[in-house]
């Protein structure tokens, strides 16, 4: 398992399960009953997802009586997106030049 922090929370964010948890807990605070409650699966698999997203530090578990709540964090995900924003000029950079050399290929075939 990926040991720095950004590797850890895109392995936290790479499950469909666990961002549809996160998109539920931007509304609010929930229970770990009311985040289980729209997926067919057992109780452990989602605590074992809520596990996941805790240690990427993506969301906070308290307890209080009986009710465990969980809450998200979004500090994990300032730091991705700073991580994106820094690549995506190279990234579109380099697509920008792969786009100019396919058109120069493209031309010198057409001219041929």
């Amino acid at each position: 398992m990926a040991t720095d922090e950004l590797s850890t929370v895109f392995a936290a964010l790479a499950d469909p399960t666990r961002r549809a948890i996160l998109s539920r807990l931007r509304q609010g605070a929930a229970t770990v009953g009311e985040l289980a409650e729209p997926f067919a699966m057992s109780r452990p698999a989602i605590s074992q997802h809520l596990r996941v997203l805790q240690n990427a530090r993506l969301i906070e578990r308290t307890t209080t009586a009986q009710w465990r709540t969980c809450t998200l964090r979004t500090e994990p995900l300032d730091d991705v997106s700073d991580w994106i924003d820094r690549h995506r000029g190279a990234w579109n950079e380099r697509f920008d030049l792969l786009d100019e050399r396919l058109r120069e290929l493209k031309e010198r075939s057409a001219d041929a």
